[in-house]
């Protein structure tokens, strides 16, 4: 894999902000833990007063998918979600930034025996992941413990592309494009280990309608396109953040069994299944702030106001 390069351009005054501002998070990632944790929660709070097209989003995934919930207790998990996601920006800093030693005294990885035996059974991985607002520690903690590769979408302001694919790898072997199936398929027959999140909705082509929390959602197939092309296990993989600023559980859960099966609606469903049980761990926890039902089948209405259709 290419690593990122430097460009001069970077040093353009248009950048200079972007670089400002990396700049005071780097500085503000050296302090303590515990004190970042409550920046976090500050930066959340503002969130959920200024984000107004993002805490639709969030309301709106929170109804569809907890209607047992009463209105106070979905407006508290809204609420404690935005703080979760304003632990992300500093989460993200740590994982790109800080010393392995000093990262790795945040948690460990268990479960490293599902990739061994991939690894002796000389297949390659793929470590199938969600979207929770802890994806970065995840991620960094793993790459401490085991080679991994991962897939990710190229941001658009290239500086922070270049910076953001830096610091993933300083912990990953390497990262791809999302739109590289070539280059994932070439990394899985290898017998790599390669990071891959079928959680959000990018619409109907190669996706089929099967339900998420009792919701129809598109839900690709390339799982099982990948699983079965590239000869490797599907094996979940999760993190959560743990309470009064004890660190990280990440956790490399057992391969699923007969995978893939049938047919790609079956396998779709049991990952939604899957997908449900992790989420429900720590709902606070997850990405709600994405328009995971914005696909829907034809005749059906979306359920996101009209303000926040260009989001995400």
């Amino acid at each position: 894999m290419d690593r990122p390069q430097f460009r001069a351009y970077f040093l353009h005054p248009r950048f200079w902000l972007l670089w400002l501002g990396l700049g005071v998070l780097w500085l503000v990632a050296q302090l303590p833990y515990p004190l970042l944790l409550r920046f976090g929660r500050a930066l959340g709070w503002l969130m959920y007063r200024v984000a107004s097209s993002r805490r639709d989003i969030v309301e709106c995934n929170l109804q569809l998918c907890f209607p047992h919930l009463s209105a106070r207790e979905r407006e508290q998990l809204a609420k404690e979600n935005f703080a979760s996601t304003g632990i992300t920006f500093f989460e993200m800093a740590i994982s790109w930034w800080w010393p392995a030693a000093r990262l790795r005294r945040l948690g460990q990885v268990e479960g490293l025996e599902h990739l061994q035996q991939a690894a002796a059974d000389g297949q390659g991985v793929i470590l199938m992941a969600l979207h929770f607002t802890t994806l970065e520690m995840g991620g960094g903690l793993l790459g401490l413990e085991h080679g991994a590769y991962g897939m990710y979408r190229p941001h658009k302001n290239p500086l922070f592309d270049y910076v953001q694919r830096r610091g993933r790898e300083q912990r990953l072997l390497g990262v791809i494009g999302r739109d590289d199936l070539r280059g994932m398929l070439r990394l899985l027959r290898a017998g790599d280990v390669v990071w891959y999140a079928p959680d959000q909705d990018y619409g109907a082509q190669n996706s089929v309608f099967v339900p998420l929390y009792g919701v129809q959602a598109a839900t690709v197939t390339a799982t099982s396109k990948f699983a079965r092309l590239g000869r490797a296990k599907v094996i979940p993989f999760t993190q959560q953040r743990l309470a009064d600023g004890q660190g990280y559980r990440v956790v490399v859960h057992p391969p699923l069994d007969n995978f893939p099966g049938a047919s790609e609606e079956e396998d779709c469903l049991r990952i939604n299944q899957w997908i449900e049980q992790a989420i429900n761990q720590h709902p606070e926890q997850y990405l709600w702030a994405h328009r995971r039902f914005k696909t829907r089948p034809q005749g059906e209405a979306r359920p996101y106001r009209k303000s926040s259709k260009k989001r995400r």
